[in-house]
């Protein structure tokens, strides 16, 4: 298996020309008062990241314990002993000892281990941030379908008004003998279709603030209310983002940094079992001293020091099997950091292409929304005056329904577009406290 992964000096599909953005902070970019707030309860509150926070402390302790192995074990004892029966002394007989016990790391099996642990501490605090980069964009995300199904949401009853007028309009044609029921029938139908869409909206309105209120650990309900009581329209962000190299890119994703972190300690893991088959050197020593009276305890002190060396001749296999699999581990943590960074390529790839031409279908829709909004009051005249048919005017709504909600669901998809970008460019994390990562601010995101 080759263990390099080319990576292109430029990006092939992506242009990298534009705005710099603050991906840090990049949300605050929309302009959106309720992604700035759930972002910002995400960050604290979010269940699923308090459970990486345990995840880093238990690996914060696995390095604490590896280290351990570097310096002396001590135990002390201590005991008080009286016989008892006929022929037995009334003395107490006190003692006090203790043992000590270490291992020369020959060969750097301890060395090894404490790396390896030092490498899962690292992991886990990049896979920390790598989460909160998920959880911010998916908070932001979520909130941005939010806005577009509220403003869908009011496109509908609009157009349920504007119908309901013209069901008024065909009825009273049809009652001075002017039109036929037909014109009736179709203003009724057309009225009953926009009148069912708007539940199914108001459905979907509630499941998405619900999930925004899981994701900002936070019962149903709040955000719900300060969707509908604050409607906004889509937020609009920047048009054009400037793209690092693709290298300074991988650099600030903290997921590929965690797929790194975690083969590092898995080629640690090999030299660990590796050394099981060298030889072992262990120094132990033991101190007491005992007496039938506490005072007397240290006038006679005695001890032994007690150097050994151990050299594995058989096992049936085990350590070499125990090698083979810390090797397999090892390759296979080599592939899941090879695909993270292609992963990471394609992702801002796709979404820089994702957001221009998201940005051009709205240029075009805000045209076409236009004129199908003239051409529709041009047809409600005309049917008044009856110049036209009904059907001419039910096509000329349909159309200008289509085309609100085809805008609306375009300017969604350009926010989501740009969402999806600053998160593939590494942006919305930041460096965990105590995950020593610090010294590695390069890799961290651009402040």
């Amino acid at each position: 298996m080759a263990s390099a992964q080319p990576i292109p000096s430029q990006w092939v599909l992506a242009e990298p020309a534009g705005t710099a953005v603050p991906l840090d902070r990049y949300w605050l970019l929309l302009g959106d008062p309720l992604v700035d707030e759930f972002v910002a309860r995400a960050q604290t509150e979010n269940l699923d990241l308090a459970q990486a926070v345990t995840r880093l402390r238990a690996a914060r302790a696995g390095l604490r314990q590896a280290r351990a192995a570097r310096v002396p074990t001590i135990n002390g004892s201590g005991s008080a002993r009286r016989d008892v029966g006929d022929l037995a002394s009334d003395d107490v007989q006190f003692s006090l000892g203790a043992d000590a016990a270490w291992e020369a790391d020959l060969f750097g099996r301890i060395d090894a281990g404490v790396d390896a642990a030092r490498g899962d501490l690292r992991a886990a605090g990049y896979s920390l941030g790598d989460l909160e980069r998920v959880i911010v964009a998916q908070v932001a995300s979520q909130t941005v379908t939010a806005r577009s199904l509220a403003a869908q949401l009011a496109i509908a009853r609009e157009t349920l008004a504007n119908q309901e007028d013209n069901l008024q309009i065909a009825r009273w044609r049809n009652q001075a003998g002017l039109v036929s029921a037909l014109d009736v029938e179709q203003a009724r139908t057309q009225r009953a279709q926009t009148a069912a869409s708007i539940p199914q909206l108001e459905s979907n309105l509630v499941a998405v603030a619900n999930a925004i209120s899981t994701l900002i650990g936070e019962p149903p309900g709040r955000v719900y209310r300060a969707l509908t009581e604050a409607p906004r329209a889509v937020p609009a962000p920047p048009a054009d983002i400037a793209l690092a190299a693709p290298a300074d890119t991988l650099r600030r994703r903290p997921d590929v940094s965690a797929a790194e972190a975690r083969l590092a300690a898995d080629l640690d893991r090999v030299g660990v079992a590796r050394a099981q088959l060298y030889p072992l050197a262990r120094l132990s020593g033991t101190i007491g001293t005992s007496a039938t009276d506490v005072g007397d305890l240290f006038d006679l002190v005695t001890g032994n020091v007690f150097a050994s060396l151990s050299q594995l001749i058989f096992d049936g296999g085990r350590a070499r099997g125990q090698i083979e699999s810390a090797q397999a581990i090892a390759d296979g943590s080599l592939a899941d950091w090879r695909k993270s960074i292609l992963v990471a390529l394609e992702e801002v790839e796709s979404s820089a292409v994702e957001l221009d031409t998201s940005a051009a279908q709205v240029t075009q829709l805000i045209e076409a929304n236009e004129g199908a909004q003239n051409a529709a009051l041009l047809a409600r005249s005309q049917y008044q005056a009856g110049l036209i048919d009904f059907q001419r005017l039910l096509v000329t709504e349909s159309q200008l329904l289509s085309t609100r909600n085809a805008q609306v669901n375009a300017e969604a998809a350009r926010a989501l577009a740009f969402i999806s970008l600053a998160r593939a460019l590494g942006g919305g994390w930041s460096v965990p406290e105590g995950a020593g990562l610090e010294d590695t601010t390069a890799k961290g995101p651009a402040k």
